[in-house]
């Protein structure tokens, strides 16, 4: 596992690097650690991760207790299908709280050459980025929360028109997320790809690790990552109240 990988999942689970790195499962009372990944950020519950075969969780004291005693010896593979998910979703009722999001995420750790014949490739930071404030265009590539951020912004332009936009935002100072708009009727001709792999690369220049998540059920999605040269990294969920 690549090591800045696995130094954010041991501050976001709160556990250590070796931990994250063993064979068993790991279940820990979670307490927010400088440097953890932040998106949308509210009291956590629980959130549990899938890598490498086995379970990270990490949440409020009882919730954990109840979930190492079902999954201390459980297979972190299968821990998202769909029936585990209902079970433990029934569970959380108990405490006042439900599943809310369950993803994949890929990361990537080496850089690509990108062919953008054909396109004027315009790239945005920092404050440029703001004119694109309440363009709903673009609500997959930035998020204009205070936190996290929202950093670059690389566009495909065609005849003076956008014809996608990747975002990236630092969801922490290791790792920083990426997310990506493809016009309308521009779809298939391989934009999204194009610009989540320039992305890439900027962030890797940047000393950051990009990671990329998207819907289970999001196939297109998944596409664009594994042909902008991203791999399956883990899956995680986290409960809501």
């Amino acid at each position: 596992m690549n090591p800045i990988f696995v130094k954010q999942l041991a501050i976001d689970f709160c556990c250590s690097e070796e931990m994250v790195l063993s064979g068993e499962n790991i279940f820990t009372e979670y307490q927010p650690r400088e440097g953890r990944r932040i998106f949308r950020e509210s009291e956590c519950f629980l959130k549990v991760a899938s890598v490498n075969g086995k379970i990270l969780a990490s949440g409020k004291a009882e919730i954990i207790r109840c979930v190492r005693q079902q999954y201390q010896n459980g297979s972190g593979a299968w821990f998202m299908d769909f029936d585990n998910l209902r079970r433990l979703d029934e569970k959380m009722k108990e405490f006042g709280c439900h599943i809310g999001q369950a993803h994949p995420f890929y990361i990537a750790t080496e850089k690509t050459v990108v062919d953008t014949k054909g396109y004027e490739i315009k790239k945005y930071v920092g404050d440029e980025l703001l004119q694109f404030r309440g363009d709903d265009r673009f609500d997959e590539a930035f998020l204009f929360d205070k936190l996290p951020k929202d950093e670059i912004g690389i566009a495909a332009i065609k005849d003076g028109e956008i014809l996608g936009m990747a975002g990236a935002s630092s969801d922490s100072d290791l790792m920083w997320q990426i997310g990506i708009n493809v016009m309308r009727g521009a779809e298939g001709a391989g934009i999204g790809s194009m610009l989540v792999a320039l992305l890439k690369n900027e962030i890797l220049d940047l000393g950051r690790i990009p990671f990329y998540g998207t819907a289970m059920s999001h196939i297109a999605s998944q596409r664009v990552a594994l042909h902008a040269g991203f791999y399956p990294a883990w899956a995680e969920l986290y409960c809501e109240k």
